[in-house]
């Protein structure tokens, strides 16, 4: 819930001036005016919870509106898209997505750089080897946990010794 009531607050804050006096950002006020008015009162409410949030929160979405602002138009779309998706994708599926995000935050920062490596090399990978490692990740997650632990015992057995 917090999600989209920072999503829906960094809408606001894009379509709304940042604070009294301040112009808008261009096309701000056309976006708002084709909105409907229930779209308008979903903004409103949305915009109200954000206002309830602690300080250090706002400060945070503020934050990382400024920081896809910065963005170039092309990168800026490209999050945008993105986002789009994940909104569309099941709660469930979104849930876990958040979940394994905050895994994630919790590494400590030797582990995040060693997975963004892995990321980019699988990106950078054939189709064919991605799809076998999709695969592979699928068949290890429908593992039980003893399941599991026999597998990483039979790597460790056959992994070559330093």
């Amino acid at each position: 819930m917090t999600l989209r009531i920072l999503s829906a607050a960094l809408l606001l804050l894009a379509a709304a001036p940042a604070r009294a006096g301040e112009p808008a950002p261009a096309g701000a006020r056309e976006r708002w005016e084709k909105l409907s008015p229930a779209e308008r009162e979903a903004l409103r409410e949305r915009y109200r919870a954000f206002r309830e949030l602690p300080p250090e929160r706002q400060a945070e979405a503020r934050e990382r509106l400024a920081r896809l602002r910065a963005l170039p138009p092309d990168r800026r779309a490209e999050v945008e898209r993105n986002w789009r998706a994940f909104q569309e994708l099941p709660p469930r599926d979104r849930r876990a997505i958040l979940d394994r995000f905050a895994r994630y935050r919790e590494m400590a920062p030797e582990r995040q750089a060693q997975m963004r490596a892995a990321f980019r090399e699988l990106m950078r990978a054939p189709p064919e080897t991605r799809r076998r490692y999709l695969e592979n990740l699928r068949r290890w997650r429908d593992l039980s946990p003893v399941e599991r632990e026999r597998a990483r015992e039979e790597w460790r057995r056959r992994a070559p010794k330093p």
